[in-house]
């Protein structure tokens, strides 16, 4: 019989989605009934029972057995003597069960529609159990082996089949993958994208890193360390708030490993991102200096009111505190909730010229620049290399050579 290696088809089919012999077996009898119920348009009553191992299926029809004459449907209702003709003890009111064969009920559009069905309610049955396992496992690190790389987003396939997506916008910008290659991230979402399970991965998302930590420090997996707080600029630069329950051992030590064996793996992973672990502490102008490492602060003045901090700090020591790009100050606002504003110590503004002072022989556009990498005099901008300001502008290399030597015939007159 044809329904013998239907059944057996989906028997197969189950243990290839990991779909329990249970739910299975609810999923057949319903598929059955819906088909039943759409060929009498829901006149008849049916049971179905079904053994998937054995590949057996019995359908049995449901019929009230009514006066003679008074048969208004023949699919819900049987007259009296045609039911005693089966079993003469029945009554007017009473239920008779008997079974038909599956030839008899289902045609071959029944029989290819029940395919469908059954296709359709496995996969979604596959797709919910997916969504479910990984809902509960969003935040946790994944492997994943590149099967197919297109421009917005790899896909990745789990050590069951199951695909997952990691988008362009959550990969470090220096990725890159090749086809074959195992892949690490942190499941984002889960979400239902073209009636299939979308497991969305993310590698730029502070999870990752805190999950990285986890694995490579054992003190974070035990919980005598806790990441307070990440933040970071993917690909570029990260901080990492950390706070020790056991006094004896240094957070910040402890991460970062003998010679940063611990965290070399961590850096590898990000794509050379550079990592600062800073020591969490109450005292928030404490927090702001370490935030800032590795410049070297003089002092902080908080408004609470506005949420700012002033920072001063010599002259020397602004440039690294703004980072390249503003992307120290930025992360370390980030990291202590406070708007930062650095400030020049006023002594040490001593033998040198604000840059604002060469506005008549530098075009405003330049100096701006300058000033956004934390160059406020022209010492400030003579400490750094000429190469290095032309990448941490953008500013052309001839541009860059004729501030310098503007700025050089300041000191030497």
């Amino acid at each position: 019989m044809e329904v013998e290696n239907l059944i057996q088809s989906f028997s197969e089919f189950k243990d290839v989605k990991n779909i329990d012999r249970e739910t299975m077996m609810n999923i057949l009898e319903d598929v059955f009934k819906s088909v039943l119920e759409k060929k009498y348009e829901g006149e008849g009553n049916f049971n179905v029972i079904i053994n998937v191992d054995k590949g057996d299926l019995e359908i049995w029809k449901n019929r009230e057995v009514v006066e003679d004459g008074n048969v208004e449907n023949d699919i819900s209702q049987i007259a009296l003597s045609d039911a005693q003709k089966i079993e003469d003890d029945y009554e007017v009111g009473e239920e008779l069960s008997e079974q038909v064969s599956f030839d008899s009920e289902f045609g071959r559009r029944q029989v290819l529609s029940i395919r469908q069905h059954l296709i359709s309610r496995i996969h979604e049955q596959h797709r919910d159990v997916l969504i479910k396992r990984y809902e509960s496992r969003i935040g946790e690190i994944v492997h994943g082996e590149v099967y197919q790389i297109w421009r917005n987003e790899i896909l990745l396939t789990d050590d069951e089949g199951n695909d997952m997506s990691l988008p362009k916008s959550e990969q470090i910008p220096k990725d890159f993958f090749k086809k074959g290659e195992s892949v690490r991230a942190v499941i984002k979402e889960v979400n239902i994208k073209n009636n299939k399970a979308n497991i969305v991965l993310s590698r730029i998302a502070p999870e990752f890193i805190e999950r990285l930590f986890e694995m490579e420090v054992p003190e974070v997996f035990d919980g005598i360390i806790t990441i307070k707080k990440v933040v970071r600029n993917p690909g570029e630069r990260a901080k990492v708030c950390v706070e020790s329950y056991d006094d004896r051992i240094d957070p910040v030590g402890a991460c970062v490993g003998m010679k940063g064996s611990r965290i070399h793996g961590i850096v590898r992973e990000l794509r050379n991102e550079n990592i600062d672990v800073v020591n969490f502490t109450e005292n928030l102008q404490l927090l702001i200096t370490r935030a800032l490492s590795p410049a070297k602060i003089t002092s902080v003045n908080i408004d609470d009111e506005n949420g700012r901090a002033k920072v001063i700090m010599d002259a020397d020591q602004v440039s690294l505190a703004i980072g390249r790009g503003g992307n120290n100050i930025a992360l370390a606002g980030r990291l202590t909730g406070y708007e930062i504003d650095v400030f020049r110590d006023e002594a040490s503004f001593e033998d040198d010229v604000a840059i604002d002072e060469f506005v008549d022989e530098i075009d405003g556009w330049i100096l701006d620049a300058l000033k956004g990498i934390g160059c406020d005099s022209a010492r400030s901008v003579l400490e750094i290399e000429a190469d290095d300001l032309v990448s941490r502008t953008d500013l052309e290399k001839e541009t860059v050579e004729e501030v310098l030597k503007i700025f050089k015939s300041e000191f030497e007159d």
